[in-house]
């Protein structure tokens, strides 16, 4: 049963780190559900308490970066408040469009929202690649973060 645990633990592991990458699917909550796995499969004498507090605060982090980073990037290029909220609903609708949408329907919402507020097609392009581009930047933080939580995680496997 142990060996079944640790399998299924190695499983939502590697399939959390795809979905640090790929937004439809919940990577950093699925890396941390492998880790607490493990850790009890082991009756937490590798991975303890203090491990997992670590753990969870940096799967924590990794989400608030994930939530924040496209709203950051648009005010960056000093978006209007119906860009920042276009960029959100764009995002939640591109969740309905796999791949494609999560990449580009931050962006539409953004230009959509900006060009709403009155601004123009050059400056509402400019919100959208603003946008855009704080998503790819914590994507990268996003991945950095999972790859800390892996290293404390195997850390405390070796110690």
């Amino acid at each position: 049963m142990t060996v079944a645990l640790f399998a299924l633990a190695a499983l939502l592991i590697l399939i959390g780190l795809a979905g640090v990458i790929l937004p439809a699917l919940p990577g950093v909550p699925l890396m941390f559900a492998g880790m607490l796995l493990a850790a009890w499969a082991d009756g937490f004498h590798h991975v303890g308490a203090l491990t997992l507090t670590v753990l969870g605060l940096l799967a924590v982090l990794a989400l608030l970066v994930d939530f924040a980073a496209g709203a950051l990037g648009a005010k960056r290029v000093g978006a209007s408040g119906l860009a920042l909220l276009g960029a959100a609903l764009g995002t939640v609708a591109g969740l309905f469009f796999g791949i494609p949408g999560l990449l580009l329907g931050p962006f539409i919402g953004a230009l959509a929202g900006e060009l709403l507020a009155g601004g123009g097609v050059a400056r509402a392009a400019n919100v959208g690649a603003g946008t855009w581009i704080g998503l790819l930047l914590g994507t990268l933080v996003k991945l950095a973060l999972s790859f800390a939580m892996l290293g404390v995680f195997a850390l405390a496997l070796l110690l």
